[in-house]
């Protein structure tokens, strides 16, 4: 396996310490602890702030983290992004540096949401979290300098899966109304018996073992069973229509790259508009963990390219 990484890409591997779900409370310290350590560069013409707004009922209050452009000539594009962790990890600051560049090159206000995480609130809070988030976006439009019509919604990892599985509640509740998702290679099934799911062991940021753990800790121990909901695992969605454009990705040696694959091919097949794209070579996370490497670049720049395509295509449509 380790001879099919991207050059580029093995040394960061070979330092990643092992993620440690067994240990949560002290992983989620040592995490937060590294990331204090880094100081994030905040660029001179964004502008970052937190706000607290209502959350379900079972959440009085939601965090969200904004990064808008200090100076706004006009409506903006919204765009709700979603961290990652496994349902279980993550916080909105773990992604400053991506929101920033969402900002500056795809011109847009960016709307991270600290979502509840499992094990302590399973599944449907994170996700209630994500909808109040969207739907205290697209009623706030005005305050928020956003163009409500030009509203996506984006996220990694379990991010990406609550990325899919919002865009399925939103279409499902009749709003809001999303012009766009992008689910980067998500986490959406939860039986995690793809070859790929199978394949993906050792030390390669997430793989089998950890996925299983991270889908027990979300749904409760209730994965595999009937009694799971397309809107926590979405890749059970046998109804995909009416959804929006969206664009997605993963890496070919990624645990989620058949249910991305599979996914792909059920938008397509239901008239989704669907841009996706499989890099050789990568491991989950590569493009986050290994942001110098060639193939990571080019990653980062053609999916934050798509942001910036999709939600302005609609201002030029909508002005015609």
């Amino acid at each position: 396996m380790k001879n099919r990484i991207d050059p580029e890409l093995r040394e960061t591997l070979e330092l990643f310490p092992p993620l440690d779900l067994d240990n949560l409370k002290e992983f989620r310290q040592f995490m937060a602890e590294a990331a204090h350590s880094i100081e994030i560069p905040i660029d001179e013409h964004v502008a970052i702030y937190d706000r607290m707004i209502p959350g379900p009922e079972a959440n009085l209050e939601v965090r969200v983290r904004i990064y808008e452009p200090k100076e706004k000539d006009e409506r903006l594009p919204g765009l709700l992004w979603i961290h990652g962790g496994g349902y279980v990890l993550g916080t909105p600051e773990d992604n400053d540096v991506l929101c920033q560049q969402f900002v500056i090159e795809a011109n847009c206000v960016v709307v991270s949401v600290d979502y509840r995480l499992a094990p302590e609130d399973p599944y449907p809070a994170g996700l209630e979290d994500c909808y109040a988030a969207l739907k205290w976006m697209s009623e706030n439009a005005n305050e928020l300098g956003i163009d409500s019509s030009r509203i996506g919604v984006a996220g990694a990892s379990a991010g990406g899966g609550l990325t899919a599985a919002l865009a399925l509640l939103a279409r499902d509740r009749n709003g809001p109304k999303l012009c766009f998702q992008m689910p980067l290679y998500p986490m959406i099934d939860d039986h995690n018996n793809t070859p790929s799911s199978l394949e993906i062991t050792g030390n390669m940021i997430w793989n089998h073992d950890l996925n299983e753990k991270g889908w027990s800790m979300y749904l409760n121990g209730e994965n595999r069973t009937e009694n799971v909901s397309e809107y926590a695992a979405p890749a059970r969605a046998t109804d995909l229509t009416g959804l929006p454009y969206t664009y997605t990705c993963v890496g070919q040696l990624d645990p989620f790259r058949d249910e991305t694959l599979t996914y792909v091919t059920k938008l397509s097949q239901a008239g989704v508009d669907v841009e996706f794209h499989l890099y050789p070579g990568c491991y989950h996370g590569f493009e986050g963990l290994t942001p110098n490497a060639a193939i990571s670049q080019r990653a980062v720049a053609e999916y934050v390219g798509a942001v910036k395509h999709v939600l302005h295509r609609k201002m030029t449509v909508k002005n015609k």
